[in-house]
This record gives structure tokens, sequence and C-alpha cells, in this order.
């Protein structure tokens, strides 16, 4: 008899942003004159820049001729957009790394959440709280997530990030095999530290632990004294899987193509003791599951690369974040305790008063007819918080903090 992978039924109802848009879904089903606005999910609404737009174009020319034409690509990624990686993203940071420890995929959720396959299910994981949903969603699938009890999984250690210790997670104070670390992060906004990321690979070095460090925002740090990258940290070459994404840093969200960096000194223990590359088993994933982004679109992501597509890039990402400078400072004219927004296009706000994340998501969509995304969410921790995004068009952002300023009943 034909039999379910049961993990699957463990899961908690809706994917969380399913949730908010059957939510949103149901009030317009009830006022079809509203106008709603929606600052909840992450998905940008500027167009690609003409340097990428141009390219592409080129790109699909090259494929209607025989000697331009490109059919399966290399298993990793072209490298002409490896080498542009390694160029402009890692020596520019004086980090050194080889082009087979890169891998050109169509997106960092995709990575992050399919990264645990290669791991045995035995693994403790360890998540900062909040935390991207992905990351337990798919360890909850794998088997590895245990049971989901009072709204915890019971082989998960959750490690708190609130207000009260500025959002840096202590080290688990049991054994973490698998950590999953995101900076700057999503939802909460804020940063860690050249010293908050030593320490965790310090952590990582000690117990043959590792990270899985998601800086698919890495291109939205302003401050210069915020590492970009985990390879930044002595030791993380030996410990940490890094993702990157040109979702949000070009556009890309509709168009797809993001990278990993697995280096090959990061090694893991096989049941004979035999110490075995996670770069070699990475790669051996990568070519029997994936058939890889097309030629068309890494040469548009190549694209942001060039001096005009940095310049158009980087006016870009200022766009959002003078959206999220909008956010942020109208929410704190009305007193509201905000975080983020600074290294990263999320505001993280407290909820006022003894509200819950979704009666806060409730009152804004039925007051002011504004989406956001209630913390609850994203994990235990972000109960009593509430996320914002700034990727909204300039237009809605300041109609938005317009409408919650105005209208909104505190």
């Amino acid at each position: 008899m034909l039999k379910l992978n049961e993990n699957y039924l463990k899961l908690p109802g809706n994917y969380l942003f399913a949730e908010i848009k059957n939510r949103v879904n149901a009030y317009k089903a009830l006022h079809p004159q509203a106008e709603v606005i929606s600052l909840g999910i992450g998905d940008v609404t500027r167009p690609l820049d003409k340097k990428i737009i141009d390219t592409l174009h080129e790109a699909v020319d090259e494929m209607a001729a025989a000697e331009t034409f490109k059919g399966y690509g290399p298993d990793q990624g072209y490298r002409f957009l490896i080498d542009a990686i390694l160029e402009n993203e890692y020596a520019a940071k004086g980090v050194a790394l080889e082009p087979d420890e890169i891998f050109i995929s169509d997106g960092a959720k995709c990575d992050t959440g399919n990264f645990q396959e290669i791991f045995g299910l035995d693994n403790t994981i360890a998540v900062t709280d909040p935390v991207y949903p992905v990351y337990i969603d798919t360890n909850a699938m794998a088997g590895r997530a245990g049971a989901f009890e009072n709204g915890r999984w019971s082989n998960v250690i959750y490690m708190p990030c609130t207000a009260e210790n500025n959002f840096a997670p202590a080290l688990p104070k049991t054994k973490a095999d698998i950590i999953y670390l995101c900076s700057p992060n999503n939802p909460t906004g804020t940063v860690m530290s050249r010293e908050e990321l030593k320490k965790w690979v310090d952590y990582a070095m000690e117990n043959g632990s590792v990270i899985l460090f998601d800086a698919a925002y890495s291109a939205y740090i302003t401050e210069d004294d915020v590492p970009g990258s985990i390879y930044e940290i002595e030791g993380a070459k030996e410990t940490a899987v890094e993702f990157r994404s040109y979702s949000k840093k070009a556009g890309f969200t509709g168009t797809r193509c993001a990278y990993t960096v697995v280096p090959k000194a990061l090694k893991a223990r096989s049941d004979n003791g035999e110490w075995v590359s996670l770069n070699k088993l990475w790669a051996r994933r990568v070519s029997t599951k994936f058939n890889g982004v097309s030629y068309i679109i890494q040469k548009g992501a190549a694209a942001v690369y060039t001096d005009e597509g940095k310049r158009q890039t980087a006016n870009t990402i200022a766009y959002y974040m003078e959206n999220a400078r909008i956010i942020r400072e109208g929410l704190r004219e009305m007193g509201f305790q905000v975080f983020g927004g600074v290294n990263a296009p999320y505001i993280w706000l407290k909820v006022p008063g003894s509200m819950t994340s979704w009666q806060f998501f409730d009152k804004l969509l039925n007051e002011v007819n504004v989406v956001g995304t209630p913390g609850s969410g994203f994990g235990p921790s972000g109960e009593g918080y509430f996320r914002l995004t700034a990727f909204g068009s300039r237009e809605n952002t300041q109609k938005a903090i317009r409408r919650i300023q105005e209208g909104l009943d505190l």
C-alpha cells in the first residue's frame, strides 16, 4: 500500500505567507472597494535595472543563432558569473575562494531548504528565534525536527532574539550540530557584529558543528563595521556554508538566480570515521537533482557586476532603504519601539499594548488597510512583534505610514 511521508502531516497549518494571503483575500471579498497596501511579503516592486534588461535581451538573441546558442550549462554555473562573484563579492573583501566552491542556483530559499538533505536525521539543529520559516519547515519535512507541541518543535534548539538581548542569540547550552544564522536578519532587520560571528565560528570549530549562514540581504548593509560575509571571520571556511541571492540585491524575485558557497575545507565525519568534504556531497546533489539556472538569467546576473550595473543596482537598493527610513522614522514618531531598517530592508516593531501579533495584523488590515507580517509566524520569540518591508513603491510606503499615523486607533 502507498504510504505517505508522515512528517508532512506534522506541519502546523499553512505556510506563513500563504496564511497572510488567505486572510487578505477574505478581507477583500468582504470589502471589494478597499485599497489594501501590502508591506508584508518581502517581494520587490522596482523593475529590473536597464543594464540587466539590455544584457538579458542580448542573451536571448544569442540563443537565436547556432553559433552562440547554449544548451545545458555547467552543473555549478557558468564561469563568467562565478568569476564575477569571486572578484566582486569576495576578493573585494579580502576573501579568497576557488571557482568550484561556488554553486549557482535559482534561489537562496531553495538552497537553505535543501542543504539539510546531506546530513543525517539524528543531527540536532539550532535556529535563531524568530526565524525564516523555511529553515525549520524543511527539517520537519525530513523528520529531523521531532514533534510540534505548544508552538515548538521538540528536537529544535530555539535561540531567542529579542529586544532584551539586543537580538544577539546566546550560544546553545546543549550541543547543536547544524546552526542556522541569518545576517542581515529576516525578519528582525538586525545584524550580527564581527565579534558575534567570531563567537559562533569558534563554537562550531569546538563542537564539530556546521553553520548555514544566510546572507541574502548583505547588499543592504550600510555600516562599515558589519561583516558582509561570514568568510571575513577566521575559521569560517572550515565551519560555514554561505547562501546569497540576487532576488533582493538586483530584483530577481521573478527571474531567479542565487549562489551558495561551500568551501572545500568544510568537512564532516562519516559513520566509518572518514572525513568527507561537504563541497563534494553538495556537488553530487546538485548534479543529480538540479538542472541549473538558464544561460540567459546568468548573463543578467553577471551584468550586476559591470560598472553600470553596480551603479544602477546601488540606486535601486538606496530607493528601498529610503523607504525603510520613512517607515522607521514614521513609526518612531508615533512612539513605536522599532528595530532594523538600517542594514536591512525590514522594520521590526514591538506590538503596542497587550495585543498578539495576529491581533495587530487584523487591526492594521481592518482600520487602515495595511498588511504586514505577524512576528509569531517566525517563531515563539516573534510573538509581540511585527514585520514591515521596505520593498513597496515610494508612493505606497508613504501612503501606508500616513494611514497608520492618521487612522490607527492606539
